[in-house]
């Protein structure tokens, strides 16, 4: 008989589900991965005019940025404007919740990349990383409502591609209709096609695609004690 996997919210004694302020399709199968229920809400901001990617370290960058989203989920929230988008209540049956922001880019050669703006810089990015082994720097922010208890942390990884990376491997995963435009330094490491050309990965390929479980288990873990002790 097989046993039900781990809740890592009920674990640590937080409700569920999260409300996940990310559009991100590898962020959001990885929560489904770990068995964390989740709820997408997500309220864009302008992440182009925060920071300075010339000056910022990565860790910096993605922290500042990861909050900045948190800081206007949350106030949208508090403001009645995602009424109509929230779940009704969640699994204790009330009004708290936690909510998940999260930020990443690519290093490469000392360079922040972040989303490519068109095919032709994802062809670039892409172009580097056989050269030089790009590193990706991803950002995780919790919330808990309505206390507003809060951690965050940062976790990498460094990619090393073999010599082989194909001139046209962006030009076959956009042919397959994948979204590229949508991955940090233009970097899909999950597809097979792009998968292929990996020799290892220092570190998981979790944190890579965008969210580490690591990461969010040692947060979730944070927060509860946290709230705990606001509580007391």
């Amino acid at each position: 008989m097989t046993s039900k996997p781990s809740d890592p919210l009920a674990d640590v004694g937080l409700p569920a589900p999260v409300l996940l302020g990310s559009a991100s399709f590898t962020r959001k199968l990885i929560l489904k991965e770990m068995g964390v229920k989740y709820h997408k809400l997500v309220r864009p901001i302008d992440e182009k005019g925060l920071g300075d990617r010339s000056k910022d370290a990565p860790t910096d960058l993605v922290l500042a940025l990861g909050k900045a989203k948190m800081d206007h989920l949350v106030n949208e929230i508090k403001a009645g404007n995602c009424k109509d988008d929230m779940p009704k209540a969640n699994d204790a049956g009330t009004q708290e919740w936690v909510v998940l922001t999260g930020d990443q880019v690519v290093t490469c050669n000392g360079q922040i990349l972040e989303k490519p703006e068109s095919i032709g810089e994802a062809r670039d990015f892409v172009s580097r990383y056989a050269k030089d082994a790009p590193a990706t720097v991803g950002s995780c922010v919790l919330t808990h409502l309505p206390s507003g208890v809060q951690v965050s942390g940062v976790d990498t990884a460094t990619i090393h591609f073999k010599p082989t990376v194909p001139a046209d491997l962006i030009d076959k995963l956009i042919e397959l209709d994948e979204p590229i435009m949508s991955c940090a330094g233009g970097l899909m490491i999950e597809h097979p096609l792009t998968r292929e050309h990996v020799e290892k990965i220092d570190g998981t390929e979790d944190s890579v695609m965008g969210l580490s479980k690591d990461l969010v288990l040692r947060l979730l873990g944070e927060l509860a004690e946290k709230v705990k002790a606001e509580s007391k």
